[in-house]
């Protein structure tokens, strides 16, 4: 089997790449350097040079706040870009997991989003994502849209290291408290991802780390984990404007993960501390 894996710059597509090299599996990791997603020219020619089995789209433009005021470019590689490489994978009879979020949800109530549940984005990240749902599944019939959520992992920057950096000079910090989800480590989710791709069981997926919790929340783990005294006041979004409006809940069933056969990854508070433990030997 061959693996073309997009976005290997990032968090998520570095520790697919590890994963892949781990098992054995022929793979070949690919970034803005090898080809610009948004030239259908350039992405056709790059992978079909490749003749991958598989292409787990991780490449994204994910600048939530930048994307309010970026609505073209964020859409030219979320939505564009995304429907180039289903383009791609449909000519060379190729599966393709594209990596989504839970932003494509409006983010109310309380409830745990099924995967086939409406879709409502509240901000243009979301919706573009969402665009590049529907593109692969206009086009494809072997894909896999996995949805995630709160991601963290050792190649870039993430939540759990700003709170670490800010826990080195500062006390107190404010967090928001009445956002809800699932925190995602990248090196779990990336074990999970390679275990689907080498299946057909197709469809869309939710994976993140079991278990809810608010910002703040995760924040308070973050510091406990690393032994850091740093209070963390728990406050509304309300307090803390941002230009693109974020989900209040993030919940996500993953019911279908087990129902076809996967294993759920482990509980997140069980990630956090192993990824603290891993920055500290870095």
């Amino acid at each position: 089997m061959k693996v073309l894996v997009t976005g290997v710059g990032g968090q998520l597509g570095y520790d697919i790449m590890r994963e892949l090299h781990r098992q054995g599996i022929d793979c070949c990791g690919a970034d803005r350097a090898e080809f610009d997603i948004t030239d259908f020219a350039a992405t056709n020619e790059f992978i079909t040079n490749y003749m991958p089995d598989a292409v787990i789209h991780c490449s994204a433009y994910t600048a939530v706040d930048k994307a309010e005021d970026e609505t073209e470019l964020c859409r030219r590689v979320n939505a564009d870009g995304t429907e180039n490489i289903a383009k791609v994978c449909k000519a060379i009879n190729a599966k393709m997991i594209y990596i989504s979020t839970d932003y494509v949800f409006p983010g109310t109530g309380e409830q745990f989003y099924k995967p086939d549940d409406v879709t409502a984005p509240s901000n243009v990240y979301g919706q573009t994502k969402l665009e590049g749902e529907l593109a692969v599944k206009k086009l494809l019939r072997k894909y896999f849209i996995v949805r995630i959520s709160w991601v963290f992992g050792v190649n870039g920057n993430n939540f759990v290291k700003t709170m670490l950096k800010l826990g080195e000079t500062r006390k107190e910090l404010n967090v928001v408290a009445d956002q809800v989800g699932s925190p995602t480590y990248t090196a779990d989710l990336a074990v999970l991802l390679v275990d689907i791709v080498k299946t057909e069981r197709y469809g869309v997926y939710h994976a993140t780390n079991e278990g809810v919790c608010s910002w703040a929340d995760f924040a308070e783990k973050i510091f406990s984990v690393a032994d850091m005294d740093v209070k963390v006041n728990h406050i509304t979004s309300a307090e803390y404007p941002t230009k693109a409006v974020r989900p209040k809940n993030s919940r996500m069933s993953k019911d279908k993960l087990v129902e076809n056969g996967f294993a759920r990854l482990p509980k997140w508070e069980d990630a956090v501390e192993r990824y603290v433990d891993l920055l500290k030997n870095i």
